[in-house]
């Protein structure tokens, strides 16, 4: 049996099949994302709001899947995004006609309540499609009750939501299958679903023009103009998985999914449903690089908050409204290929230095384009205090490994410092500017090799991708030898083929232990610039945007051999890097201070 038999043999007896992570995309509103297959079928999808509940399972192995997709399986397919935005256009070519999904989650989004909008439409010739919706609510352990049909709507009770879809009152609901049906297009013909999940029954019509156009509305508004960039058109794209991602409440997830493998069968399978301060400072970073715009403000609002509540106790990582993440448990599912599943995530409990040493640099970063918030400025106090007393406590650091005397955590640190003492001014500047160079000099005491190298950290040797990250921040600074000897050390260790790992493993070759980090090649690109290699840094920006799918989305790693994404889609920190990278590879005046 060929691929596409086995699929559809599967289809039939209710199975929705994994593919390649390359070939997914990602619908988003902020609140939460649904992830869309080639074939047309949302296949993971939590509601109402990133860290709740999957109503559609079947990424990970799971239960429900809520489809649109042509009856005749003699098909091909593609898609794009609508420029600058999350509105995602799936396309299948058939032997006798071409047929567009245009989908997208309804902008401005509600915390308790997202719609989903899904306008299908014949290009050429007719064609039949078929229509599934199969609901499985808590990580599909439930099923919906009291299916009805109301108005030319189906509702039902979903755990706690209130599941309603319109467009579909000629299909047939069925309690161990959920909703089927097929419906026929014409050429020029179109077809409207809507299907809204929400915490309490809404007396409002679901109408498909008027939601359609509040949400292009929303995405021209939210994305800006990144004309004139290095690669505008990706950049722009990046910008709208970065706003996708982003609640109203400001935090960022980390990424849409749970538990998409790094490596196969090696127990690396993860939670990113959450909201990580360093990785949103990182996004922030990236968009002040442009210019002011709403996601800087958004990125300063949470991270002040968080650590104005918490202090020196303040967590990596937290749920977007700044709840606690949960503990790590196993879900009852067989995983995505060569993954294990779970949700909540052990790092959140970790001490992560370089997170307040990004906070910082993110606060003098909005303090340099005049946004700074009083609670914002009252957090860059209460950080200089927590980095004063925990700077030489070993720590996670970046890679969220054992405590240890981790190099690039100190060095972020003192970046974040400098960054402080050179924006603000009074006391807190002098505090910043006195605490960098003790930090600084006991670093380059511990950390900094005889002949100019700087070790992966104190008690090791060997090289660690997670020294850009720093280096392209301006510490050391450019001029200073380590930065060369250190940058060249790195590329000679951890590239090959033009792709970048983050360190080396004993005794595994480079590629077999995981995959190239992306998050490390734009890094690259931005240290090799700094040291004044446009040229080379445009190679390294160049060879790493590559590493996407179809759907320009990226994953946290790139097998090079396979050309294949491994780990959570789509993950934030790649996007901001991408963007960051756009900016400042086009305009010399983009360096930071």
């Amino acid at each position: 049996m060929d691929e596409r038999a086995g699929k559809q043999a599967e289809l039939a007896d209710g199975v929705c099949p994994p593919w390649v992570l390359r070939e997914y995309g990602l619908l988003a509103d902020g609140e939460r994302g649904a992830v869309v297959d080639p074939e047309g079928r949302i296949v993971w999808l939590c509601a109402p709001r990133w860290h709740s509940d999957a109503m559609f399972s079947a990424l990970i192995g799971g239960n429900g899947y809520f489809g649109v997709e042509p009856v005749d399986r003699w098909h091909v397919w593609g898609g794009y995004y609508e420029d600058g935005t999350l509105i995602r256009v799936s396309r299948w070519v058939t032997a006798d006609c071409v047929i567009e999904c245009r989908d997208a989650l309804a902008m401005p989004a509600s915390v308790d309540r997202l719609v989903l909008l899904r306008r299908t439409r014949v290009e050429r010739g007719e064609a039949v499609l078929r229509l599934t919706l199969d609901a499985r609510p808590g990580f599909g352990a439930g099923r919906v009750r009291d299916a009805r049909l109301e108005d030319g709507a189906w509702t039902a009770d979903a755990d706690g939501l209130r599941l309603r879809l319109s467009g579909a009152h000629e299909a047939a609901w069925k309690p161990e299958t959920g909703l089927r049906g097929e419906f026929r297009l014409r050429e020029g013909e179109h077809h409207d679903l809507v299907l809204e999940l929400s915490e309490r029954e809404r007396a409002e019509r679901l109408e498909p023009d008027r939601l359609w156009k509040a949400t292009e509305d929303a995405w021209r508004r939210a994305v800006p103009d990144c004309s004139g960039l290095a690669a505008p058109r990706d950049a722009r794209h990046a910008y709208a998985v970065l706003r996708g991602l982003t609640s109203s409440s400001g935090g960022m997830v980390a990424a849409a999914t749970t538990s998409l493998p790094e490596r196969a069968n090696t127990g690396r399978s993860y939670d990113y449903r959450f909201a990580w301060i360093r990785d949103q400072s990182y996004a922030g970073l990236a968009v002040a690089a442009h210019g002011p715009h709403e996601l800087l403000d958004s990125a300063v609002c949470f991270t002040a908050e968080r650590i104005l509540a918490d202090g020196e106790g303040m967590h990596p990582a937290y749920d977007v409204a700044g709840g606690p993440v949960p503990r790590e448990r196993a879900l009852p599912f067989p995983g995505y290929p060569g993954g294990s599943d779970r949700i909540g995530n052990h790092a959140a409990g970790q001490f992560q230095l370089d997170a307040f040493g990004e906070a910082l640099q993110l606060f003098a970063a909005a303090a340099h384009h005049d946004r700074l918030t009083p609670d914002a400025e009252r957090a860059v106090a209460v950080a200089v205090d927590a980095v004063e007393r925990n700077w030489t406590r070993p720590d996670a650091g970046l890679w969220e490994l054992e405590d240890r005397w981790w190099t690039q955590s100190r060095l972020s640190v003192v970046c974040g410092l400098r960054r402080v003492a050179s924006v603000f001014t009074g006391r807190t500047a002098q505090r910043g500017a006195d605490l960098a160079e003790a930090v600084f000099a006991e670093t380059r005491r511990r950390c900094l090799r005889p002949d100019g190298r700087w070790r992966r950290a104190a008690d090791d040797d060997g090289p660690e991708a997670a020294l850009l990250t720093p280096l392209a921040r301006g510490c050391p600074s450019a001029d200073d030898p380590s930065s060369a000897v250190t940058r060249r050390f790195i590329e000679d260790e951890l590239a090959e083929d033009g792709y970048l790992y983050r360190f080396r493993r004993p005794g595994i070759p480079l590629g077999e232990a995981e995959g190239a980090f992306l998050l490390c090649g734009f890094t690259m690109a931005l240290a090799t610039d700094r040291l004044g290699d446009r040229t080379g840094a445009l190679r390294w920006f160049e060879r790493t945007r590559a590493a996407c799918g179809p759907s320009g989305l990226f994953a946290e790693e790139y097998d090079v051999r396979q050309r294949q994404l491994r780990g959570n889609l789509p993950q934030m920190f790649v996007h901001a890097l991408l963007l960051e990278c756009a900016v400042r590879l086009n305009d010399a005046s983009a360096l930071p201070p």
